[in-house]
């Protein structure tokens, strides 16, 4: 199966992660492989490891790339690959990139459980493994389902979609996003249904639930900045609010340097930046990437180098 995903920030993150020709790169987001394929395009001796959880991924890329002596495929969710690095005898790298959130094939293949705009089972696993969203949907207390909906979706009506997803799994489980997306929507109020789809939110919400996605970002964010090297870069592409307040404050603590109080004549913390921004302020699609590929409106790069 084909893994179509049409990179985001393409050029601004390319510029951004500074490659140099024998330099050692991780793509912790692989997808299809759009970054992956313009990261390698720049590498002479360097190597690239383009890591990903989807198996469709795994077999666009390898397929892709098999010719290309610099490439590295490996299996795995990008919060391992230390782990996953240190299996292949790599310990340090000069630049990682994180492409957060669900790709463009993932929403796109029906069956993937991700889009409340077709009818499929209720799935949600980018890996492809463990608990799916039907099984949260139908087994989750109420105050559970709603806290996850809420904190996830940063949905205000949360609790009275939870209220109805119980009375209706009570008749019969909920296995199916068509028969999710209508139980959200009867149960919110009209003028809701008018701003967007009803269900976004909620579908959000189970999404990053279902996978881990705002755990495996800081673990993620943690390791990549322990591998890297000094002068390393780190680039990240978030979509949503949850994921890019995660960045920014991580961000924020590897910049601090100096916490002692204002009025110490000297410091005493010895505390000293560990990062610098390469980016002040997050890089948003221009508006010719908007008219291409709508999915990137939403979409935020931040960078950072390892001082």
């Amino acid at each position: 199966m084909k893994f179509s995903h049409i990179p985001v920030l393409l050029e601004e993150t390319i510029t951004g992660l500074n490659i140099k020709p024998d330099g050692i790169y991780v793509d912790g987001t692989a997808g299809g492989g759009g970054h992956s394929s313009e990261i390698l395009k720049k590498l002479k001796n360097g190597r690239l490891f383009s890591i990903d959880q989807d198996p469709d991924a795994i077999q666009t890329v390898t397929e892709r790339f098999k010719d290309n002596p610099n490439s590295v495929i490996l299996q795995g969710n990008f919060s391992d690959m230390k782990e996953l690095l240190e299996e292949k005898q790599v310990y340090a790298v000069d630049g990682v990139l994180l492409d957060i959130g669900v790709s463009s094939h993932q929403l796109d293949t029906a069956e993937r459980g991700f889009s409340f705009h077709e009818d499929a089972p209720l799935d949600m696993r980018m890996s492809q493994k463990g608990e799916t969203a039907a099984g949260l949907v139908n087994n989750l207390s109420f105050e559970e389902l709603s806290k996850i909906i809420y904190t996830y979706g940063e949905e205000k009506y949360a609790g009275s979609i939870a209220r109805a997803i119980i009375k209706e799994r009570e008749i019969s489980p909920v296995e199916t996003t068509s028969r999710l997306a209508e139980i959200i929507k009867s149960s919110v109020p009209q003028k809701v249904r008018r701003d967007g789809h009803p269900a976004r939110k909620t579908f959000q919400a189970l999404r990053i639930a279902v996978n881990h996605e705002l755990e495996a970002l800081e673990k993620g964010l943690d390791e990549a900045f322990e591998i890297l090297k000094p002068q390393g870069r780190l680039a990240v592409i978030t979509f949503h609010s949850l994921e890019d307040r995660i960045v920014k404050h991580k961000m924020a603590d590897w910049f601090q340097g100096c916490t002692c109080p204002k009025d110490f004549p000297v410091c005493v913390c010895g505390n000293k930046p560990k990062a610098k921004a390469v980016t002040k302020k997050p890089i948003t699609a221009n508006l010719q990437e908007l008219n291409q590929n709508p999915r990137s409106r939403s979409a935020k790069l931040r960078i950072c180098e390892k001082i």
